[in-house]
């Protein structure tokens, strides 16, 4: 059975309202199972960048460190709710036995693939897939084990130019579109993978979909297409366990517009 961690973390995110974040991991927090839902108490402050190229660093250590407490403090796998998008390189830092038979799914309008060097925001959001495949110049350390290759990118659709370039040449598998209810279980049955992290921001979605996001890109996704995906994949390969991040509604209104969407990714997930 599926456990819930909320983490209203806003640190990581780049957007001038990044505190948005923290409301709407609480509206999502509203509808999940309380007997199974746990919600981290994350530091509110903003944190020091230490002298690196991330922002608001010591915060995002901090949480890092709640999350994998949480996550391994119970054997059944979790369903992270964010906050942004680092909070999923805690998530998979924290799942049992080695990594090497984990791909990667990961559903993001940006593929969140630049460098403390590379990124212009300084932004940890924006680095959390490239630290999970290890690059050596992070202040946080990724997991071992991982492989581009066993990356599945879908729905990028805005990136900059050093993650065009590092895409070009890493081996991550991209799938921009899913008109094929089974091209991402195909795409992740090709990478030899036993088992499946998936983290979906939900600005993959299309903005008529879904509004509550800080940096909406047109042309996106369809819930009913990640739905179908997800479960198709979960027929191929269990899940090892899951991100739902990036929600930040502008008004308690505004929230519960979007969580219809948001509620059925979940119940695909989990």
């Amino acid at each position: 059975m599926t456990r819930f961690l909320v983490v209203p973390q806003w640190q990581g995110s780049p957007a001038p309202r990044a505190m948005l974040l923290t409301e709407g991991a609480s509206a999502i927090a509203g509808d999940l199972p309380s007997a199974r839902t746990t919600v981290l108490e994350v530091p509110l402050e903003a944190g020091d960048a230490e002298g690196t190229g991330v922002h608001r660093l010591s915060s995002l250590r901090r949480t890092r460190e709640l999350i994998e407490e949480a996550i391994t403090a119970h054997a059944e796998p979790t369903l992270v709710v964010g906050g942004d998008c680092g909070v999923s390189v805690a998530a998979v830092a924290a799942l049992p036995g080695a990594l090497h038979d984990v791909a990667i799914v990961w559903f993001d309008a940006h593929p969140d693939l630049n460098t403390p060097e590379s990124s212009t925001s300084g932004a940890y959001a924006g680095m959390a897939l490239r630290a999970l495949l290890g690059d050596e110049s992070f202040p946080i350390e990724g997991p071992d084990g991982l492989s581009a290759e066993r990356v599945v990118l879908v729905g990028a659709r805005s990136e900059d130019g050093p993650e065009s370039e590092y895409l070009l040449s890493s081996g991550i598998v991209r799938l921009d579109e899913l008109g094929d209810v089974q091209a991402l279980a195909d795409a992740v049955a090709a990478t030899g993978a036993a088992r499946a992290y998936v983290h979906i921001d939900v600005d993959v979605l299309d903005p008529s979909e879904l509004a509550g996001v800080s940096s909406a890109v047109p042309f996106g996704l369809r819930t009913a297409e990640v739905v179908a995906a997800v479960r198709a994949l979960r027929e191929r390969v269990p899940l090892a366990g899951a991100t739902i991040a990036g929600f930040a509604p502008r008004s308690p209104g505004a929230a519960v517009d979007d969580l219809g969407a948001i509620l059925r990714l979940i119940g695909a997930l989990a």
